[in-house]
């Protein structure tokens, strides 16, 4: 399964060129955000900042999101919101991805495809559409949720009075 997902924008850098002051706390928050191997919502965000700060805020932390959607430098996404209405964040990549979200375990996997790529340009020649704004989110359940479900049920057979074999049951 195709699933590298394509480079991150240089959040500080591309805030930089268009001459956006960067105080201290907002260069941490931006380099959280840059930085993270996992999706963030502004709670944990603020929490990841305060460890290295303390004197961050959550208003900084309302106040540079804000900024950098307006800059459209991250996406917020709702991750199928597998926990409520939380918001996610993330630097914005230079190519599309979906998000394939587990509905068992809530991982998260950022998935990239040629034919993501072809069904955009399908949709857009087909429908006469410029994209400029792509989200898609996939639910379902993750291989490891899978083959440990897939483990526990063989467990169960094992330990049953029943044995299933040959499409019928019979006594062991």
């Amino acid at each position: 399964m195709p699933s590298r997902v394509p480079e991150r924008r240089a959040l500080l850098q591309e805030m930089s060129s268009r001459r956006v002051r960067l105080t201290a706390q907002r260069r941490l928050l931006v380099g959280i955000i840059q930085n993270a191997d996992r999706h963030l919502d502004a709670a944990a965000l603020l929490r990841v900042a305060q460890q290295q700060n303390p004197r961050v805020n959550r208003a900084t932390v309302y106040r540079t999101i804000a900024l950098l959607k307006k800059l459209a430098l991250i996406d917020e996404l709702d991750l199928m919101h597998l926990e409520g209405e939380k918001h996610y964040y993330e630097a914005k990549t230079r190519a599309d991805h979906l998000h394939l979200a587990c509905f068992r375990c809530g991982k998260i996997v950022e998935y990239s495809s040629p034919l993501f790529e072809r069904l955009k340009e399908e949709i857009s020649q087909a429908g006469q559409f410029e994209i400029n704004v792509t989200r898609l989110e996939v639910g379902g359940v993750c291989g490891e949720c899978r083959a440990a479900k897939k483990a526990t049920a063989a467990e169960g057979c094992e330990k049953s009075p029943l044995n299933y074999k040959a499409g019928r049951a019979d006594q062991a």
